[in-house]
């Protein structure tokens, strides 16, 4: 691995961690009016874009790959599909509780994007269909927050 790639892995994973504490939910009790507690929480719709939480620099990398596929450059989209690859295989353990039927759909399509472009003979146009599923697949998970 690249030491670009190395950074680059070492950022999103900061970058994972980081969100990952702001958009867990939390508890607060506090007194009303009347003197009794009641239990609030906040939302975590409202600091997170999906149930998963931020997927932004899982989606940013995706999109990368997305371009370089859109240009005919398989073999640099296959090398940076792998970032992808690594990044989320990291992430599992913080995100798959969170909404374990999005995690997997999500996995799924990274799965098929993976396989389209590591194809002994990869075609374009299935790395492309692979490519638009999953972005379609992270901006759907997007609008559902």
């Amino acid at each position: 691995m690249s030491i670009r790639s190395t950074l680059l892995l070492s950022a999103c994973v900061t970058l994972l961690f980081a969100t990952s504490a702001c958009s867990r939910s939390t508890d607060s009790t506090t007194s009303n009016a009347g003197g009794q507690s009641t239990q609030t929480s906040v939302a975590t719709a409202a600091s997170a874009p999906s149930p998963l939480g931020d997927l932004g620099a899982f989606r940013t990398i995706a999109a990368d790959v997305a371009a370089k596929v859109e240009s005919g450059d398989l073999p640099a989209a296959k090398t940076r599909i792998k970032d992808l690859e690594i990044a989320w295989d990291q992430a599992e353990a913080g995100l798959k509780p969170r909404a374990p039927d999005d995690w997997h759909r999500l996995d799924k399509a990274i799965d098929r994007a993976l396989a389209a472009l590591r194809a002994a003979t990869p075609q374009p146009g299935d790395c492309k269909d692979a490519m638009h599923a999953l972005m379609n697949t992270f901006d759907s998970l997007q609008r559902r927050a």
